[in-house]
């Protein structure tokens, strides 16, 4: 399988340079995210100018399908990119999903435009307003910043401290001034934010999704999960999880 990759990729590397195509270069892919992370209304003419270029990727030999595959792929990184900016992270999530749902439904390719002009608009000015409502000093933002990308460690206001340079006391009083609740309670939350999109999107086991997230038992992660959605992480999941109809619909775009 490796080895008839390796050839494909060789072979469409020599038809495009003939044909004198080449993709965006990264730095113009990502122009388009920059404006949006920031809530710049560039955003929505960069995106458009992207997705309507020649310069596209080939996913589809079907032209409504290829572009249903490219606004997804579009979607998925424009959903972070809102989330980094700002975006509440589970509305930026379920924006996302209503989003590729009316992909789905859309039968031809100037449809498909206008649903990514659309989703491109709401998305930044929803970045745009989070930006007007909340506005973080640097040291705060950089403690969010590292909370984000450490959650399956153990995080204290000591660590926190240390990497933004400031004294421990000082920290959690500006902390819990600028967004009102403390260090610990915010870990907490973005630690129950991950725990509720992996029982809903992954096939993680419960115990793994608990040891991902660094509690020290699952009973621990059990408890703070129902106190903060007045259910268990399986009861939860139950009621919630949508792998399997995802899995469902990408076999039905297949036939």
């Amino acid at each position: 399988m490796k080895e008839n990759i390796s050839k494909k990729l060789a072979y469409l590397e020599f038809l495009n340079r003939e044909n004198g195509f080449r993709h965006h270069k990264y730095d113009e892919e990502m122009q388009q995210y920059e404006y949006l992370k920031n809530g710049d209304m560039r955003s929505i003419d960069e995106s458009v100018k992207r997705i309507r270029s020649a310069d596209v990727g080939h996913l589809s030999d079907e032209p409504v399908k290829n572009l249903l595959y490219l606004c997804i792929c579009n979607i998925t990184l424009v959903t972070r990119f809102a989330i980094e900016g700002g975006m509440d992270s589970e509305k930026a999530y379920t924006a996302s999903d209503i989003y590729i749902q009316k992909y789905d439904k859309a039968g031809t390719i100037e449809e498909l435009y206008a649903l990514q002009r659309e989703m491109i608009t709401y998305f930044t000015k929803a970045v745009a307003e989070a930006k007007k409502e909340s506005v973080y000093s640097k040291p705060v933002i950089l403690c969010m910043d590292y909370i984000h990308y450490h959650l399956h460690e153990d995080i204290s206001c000591s660590v926190l401290a240390e990497n933004v340079r400031l004294n421990q006391s000082y920290l959690s009083v500006l902390f819990k001034r600028e967004t009102g609740v403390s260090i610990t309670e915010y870990i907490i939350r973005k630690r129950m934010e991950a725990a509720e999109n992996m029982l809903k999107y992954s096939d993680y086991s419960l115990t793994e999704i608990s040891d991902f997230l660094n509690f020290s038992s699952y009973s621990h992660f059990a408890k703070t999960f129902r106190k903060y959605y007045n259910a268990s992480p399986k009861e939860y999941r139950n009621r919630e999880f949508r792998h399997t109809d995802w899995k469902n619909n990408l076999q039905d775009r297949k036939n």
